[in-house]
């Protein structure tokens, strides 16, 4: 499986493992088929109103009120299918929900956190990847890149990475012997207490087995706020980073 390696700010070199051509078009099959049945739906309740006030003993002009319902559906169809995409990025911390089912993310090769600017730069070249023979283009890209990159993603600086295999486990963070000649990244990491290192590596693991990414974002929130740091690393990234810093920054002292 491919991987790319992402340096960030941070100093912190990160390695993910970029979402397969297969993953991509499963999570892009998912989206379209909510699409479809989100317009389904609407279609439905649009025949069936129509079936009401045929039906029924009406003196309202059916000619004018079948117009207008007709262009509300439209839009509450169309709308969501033109926006969905772009939409659900921002909103989902690069995600759609096909991605969330394949457990597959948008992220910068730079290591920062894309902005809306990168979401809608990749949501303006889907009429080109996925305009011209039914995503042959994005395949290709893709397949070429090396990176996991579409057309889009090549104009943002962004890629698409698989979430289902995890970094290193906690089990594996290296002892203070390994670590001779690390730079620490968070100075503040040797305010923690035992207690408070000993209740983020409970929590973390935890998080991990479980695949409780709302505990993992808790815990990261928590422990910037105990720190007084911003960072735009991974939340598991950012607390493994911490841990390691506190063992070598302890060990010093």
């Amino acid at each position: 499986m491919a991987t790319i390696r992402i340096h960030t700010t941070q100093n912190v070199t990160l390695e993910y493992e970029v979402a397969s051509i297969g993953d991509r078009i499963v999570a892009t099959l998912i989206d379209y088929l909510i699409l479809l049945a989100w317009g389904g739906l609407w279609t439905a309740l649009f025949f069936a109103l129509v079936a009401g006030y045929k039906g029924g003993s009406r003196t309202t002009d059916w000619s004018s009120a079948s117009g207008i319902i007709a262009i509300i559906v439209m839009v509450i169809i169309v709308a969501p299918y033109v926006f969905y995409f772009l939409l659900s990025e921002i909103l989902f911390n690069g995600q759609t929900l096909g991605k969330k089912a394949r457990d597959l993310r948008v992220v910068r090769l730079d290591g920062t956190a894309p902005r809306v600017g990168d979401y809608l730069l990749r949501w303006l070249l889907r009429l080109v990847d996925f305009g011209f023979g039914g995503g042959l283009v994005a395949v290709v890209a893709i397949a070429a890149s090396g990176k996991g990159q579409r057309l889009g993603d090549m104009a943002a600086g962004t890629s698409v990475i698989s979430q289902r295999h995890q970094p290193t486990m906690l089990a594996d963070l290296p002892s203070p012997a390994a670590l001779a000649g690390y730079q620490p990244v968070f100075a503040q990491a040797a305010d923690l207490s035992d207690h408070d290192i000993a209740l983020l590596r409970q929590l973390l693991s935890r998080s991990i087995k479980q695949g409780n990414y709302v505990l993992l974002k808790e815990t990261s929130t928590k422990i910037k706020q105990l720190l007084g740091v911003h960072t735009d690393l991974p939340d598991e990234v950012f607390l493994q980073t911490v841990l390691r810093d506190h063992t070598y920054l302890a060990a010093q002292g």
